[in-house]
């Protein structure tokens, strides 16, 4: 079902299904930095305790290019990641990122598997947790300071 004319932003091809729209790189860049995005939901490899996101780029790793996070991280009005708070048993939420920033730029928030995340001035403060997800395994599994309030909600279904 992929379109040798439809490729997404790594250059893969893709599908359209009925009702898709799409638009050229040089129209998405030119939103991207013209400031029009309220909101940018990214993948993440790595935050750290300032709130900055690696994203881009894993060393020794090919990469075809940076593509748009640098763009999307520096320019949205918002910017949330979407990640696995942990990766072969390592946390991926650290005191300081290993890995190239992809912006240096405080994220709004952090959205894992395990826990979502506010990253502030004072610190990482923990929001909510999964279901299932005590507290302290979420303490446990961040190599980052974390902030526990005393009221931690539980992430709901929407």
């Amino acid at each position: 079902m992929e379109d040798p004319d439809l490729t997404d932003a790594g250059g893969g091809f893709v599908s359209a299904i009925p009702g898709a729209a799409s638009i050229d790189s040089a129209m998405s860049f030119g939103l991207i930095r013209g400031g029009h995005l309220d909101m940018t939901v990214l993948g993440g490899l790595e935050v750290d305790e300032r709130g900055y996101l690696a994203n881009w780029m894993v060393p020794g790793k090919m990469v075809p290019g940076m593509g748009g996070a640098m763009d999307l991280v520096s320019s949205a009005k918002k910017v949330v990641v979407a990640m696995q708070h942990t990766a072969k048993g390592e946390s991926k939420i650290l005191p300081r990122c290993t890995l190239p920033l992809t912006a240096v730029r405080r994220v709004d928030l952090i959205v894992t598997d395990m826990a979502v995340i506010e990253p502030t001035e004072d610190g990482l403060v923990l929001r909510e947790h999964a279901p299932g997800i005590s507290i302290e395994a979420i303490v446990a599994a961040t190599a980052a300071k974390l902030i526990v309030p005393e009221q931690v909600l539980e992430m709901q279904l929407a």
